[in-house]
């Protein structure tokens, strides 16, 4: 089993990892930061494939589901901000916009409860997107689930959880790798 031993550096290292749809960079986040940390793309590269698959096949159940992209994005900055995910929280803010949703909507979600901004869908899939996200407070309570399920069919609530569970994954590995939020841009629309 390979072991990583933290040692200090005197130089600020980065590195930059490129990806078919963005490039995004892994460093100390600053330099009082005694280490660069691993980038696990570079370092497991089946891993990173195989957490790939998850997301492309995350996406496609919720489109066979019929689940909105837009629903989608919600999810994913929800969750990001719960997490204190910045990089996370900048894609997915600027891939919300880029679908068009509206900057009052993206900068109340973290009052969601408190204003008449979202619907019955969105509130019901933010309830469970939390639950999901804060597992260990209550372990999913049957009244959220149930709030799902009254209006979301079985399908479309199996691509909710996948959906909260793959950001929630992606939070931990871009926290854990102090991935470096700014650089990431929305695919052009052809």
């Amino acid at each position: 089993m390979a072991r990583i031993s933290p040692q200090p550096r005197a130089i600020f290292r980065q590195f930059t990892v490129h990806h078919p749809q963005f490039t995004y960079r892994v460093d100390r986040m600053s330099k009082s930061d005694p280490i660069t940390r691993v980038v696990l793309k570079k370092i497991t590269p089946e891993a990173s494939a195989a957490m790939g698959a998850l997301h492309g096949a995350a996406v496609s159940a919720a489109q066979d589901a019929k689940v909105e992209s837009e629903l989608l994005e919600l999810i994913r900055i929800r969750a990001s901000q719960i997490n204190g995910c910045a990089f996370c929280l900048d894609m997915h803010t600027k891939d919300a916009r880029a679908a068009g949703e509206t900057e009052q909507r993206i900068y109340a979600l973290n009052a969601w409860r408190e204003t008449p901004f979202f619907n019955e869908r969105e509130r019901a899939a933010l309830a469970l997107t939390e639950a999901v996200t804060l597992v260990h407070d209550g372990h999913v309570p049957e009244e959220v689930y149930a709030q799902a399920a009254e209006v979301f069919d079985e399908a479309q609530v199996a691509a909710l959880i996948w959906a909260a569970t793959v950001i929630n994954a992606y939070n931990r590995i871009a926290i854990a790798q102090r991935m470096v939020p700014g650089g990431y841009q929305p695919a052009k629309k052809s």
